[in-house]
């Protein structure tokens, strides 16, 4: 069926079903989208500054780029600049396939780059004995720069543009499948030799692109089963990381060890009751919950604003994530349809997983939680993915515009 739109009272114009149906699920998007983001910021920048308060000095005591509230503060402003200025110029970027071919390019070379820069002393800032991190700028005002972030948007840009360059069959194993199994490939133990939670993260999201890209199950499966094995090798070879699975479920076999991370999240949860203690009222975060500004920074929030509290947050995540899939649903073009699934499964995902983690519903593992957790690079790349699908709902919204 066709919906029919009258023009002046003597010409009448017939959209396409597939427009037609796009126009209704379109507009406004990207819009709502960045609102919704912009309401998770807000609320992980009050999160911040609640569990910044420390006993030994004021927010500033440390001077403004040492207090972890002004440097989570700064990269929010920063965050939020990026989401509206990649919302405004990306969308010629995404139309153009020799602009997208490009930062294809541009995005795997710095992605491969900042995974090899963090294992070369000098560059390279280790923490807890992980090398993930690179130091950029000054001492005084140093910057710690994550790559696995860039490489999660890089994998995404790549594998959507191996899917719809001139000529591809996604049924291909040859021409389309290989390579972007490769690129799969090469991400996921690059970024898994420091960091197996994001390359879990990057593993299930390429599978789920490669399903939605249309490729044959059998060659599907096959790569899953390579990659179950692969990732058992990272997992066996970092006893740590064994330690962690093999603690889950058990953790009050070690409640000073592997089991205290999990249970002192329980008990902050527990301790905000549905209603919570009251913003900066929490005590977990004095010492007692580990990387309560990052990784369990949904812990706290649950203490000091309560279970309902915690149910805003995942509300915010379910609207984002539904808003992501309406607008890879209305996209422009094939590209920026498997783009835009790709940048809602990382976020959503990784949402989960840093839940499921804080919840005690999965092992321990080192992974924020997108737009809430304090850090730099990793607000910066989820701002930039966001800005990417502002573009992508602004393209929809102008192909429409074209058909009518």
């Amino acid at each position: 069926m066709s919906d029919v739109i009258a023009i002046r009272p003597q010409q009448r114009v017939t959209l396409p079903a597939d427009v037609a149906e796009a126009h209704s699920t379109c507009t406004g998007l990207g819009d709502a989208l960045v609102i919704v983001a912009t309401a998770l910021m807000m609320i992980g920048v009050v999160m911040v500054a609640s569990t910044s308060i420390s006993l030994d000095h004021s927010w500033f005591g440390a001077g403004f780029w040492g207090s972890p509230f002004c440097r989570h503060l700064a990269f929010a402003l920063a965050g939020f600049a990026l989401m509206l200025l990649t919302s405004r110029f990306a969308p010629q970027v995404l139309a153009s396939p020799v602009w997208r071919g490009r930062a294809a390019a541009i995005l795997f070379i710095l992605a491969i780059a900042g995974l090899a820069a963090a294992l070369i002393p000098g560059l390279a800032d280790p923490q807890h004995g992980s090398h993930r991190w690179i130091r950029l700028g000054p001492k005084a005002m140093a910057i710690r720069y994550q790559p696995s972030e860039l490489t999660k948007v890089a994998m995404v840009w790549i594998i959507a543009s191996l899917f719809t360059r001139l000529g591809a069959d996604p049924r291909s194993f040859r021409r389309s499948f290989l390579p972007a199994a490769v690129a799969i490939g090469g991400c996921v133990l690059l970024v898994g030799s420091q960091d197996f939670g994001t390359a879990a993260l990057l593993g299930v999201v390429g599978l789920a692109m490669l399903l939605v890209a249309g490729c044959r199950p059998r060659h599907i499966l096959t790569l899953s089963a390579i990659g179950v094995g692969a990732m058992s090798v990272l997992l066996l070879a970092f006893p740590y990381r064994l330690a962690r699975i093999t603690a889950f479920g058990d953790y009050w076999s070690d409640p000073q060890g592997h089991g205290y991370q999990a249970i002192q999240s329980l008990t902050s949860i527990a301790s905000g009751g549905w209603f919570g203690q009251g913003l900066g009222a929490g005590v977990q975060k004095f010492g007692y919950l580990p990387a309560g500004q990052s990784d369990f920074i949904f812990s706290v929030i649950c203490e000091e604003m309560g279970v309902l509290g915690g149910f805003l947050v995942i509300g915010l995540f379910g609207a984002f994530i539904w808003l992501g899939l309406r607008i890879s649903w209305a996209a422009a073009s094939r590209f920026e349809r498997l783009l835009a699934f790709g940048l809602i499964a990382i976020i959503g995902l990784q949402a989960t997983m840093n839940i499921a983690v804080a919840t005690v519903v999965a092992p321990t593992k080192g992974i924020s939680l997108p737009l809430l957790s304090a850090g730099g690079s990793g607000l910066l790349t989820v701002c930039l993915a966001i800005g990417l699908l502002a573009a992508m709902a602004r393209n929809g919204e102008r192909r429409i515009a074209n058909a009518e």
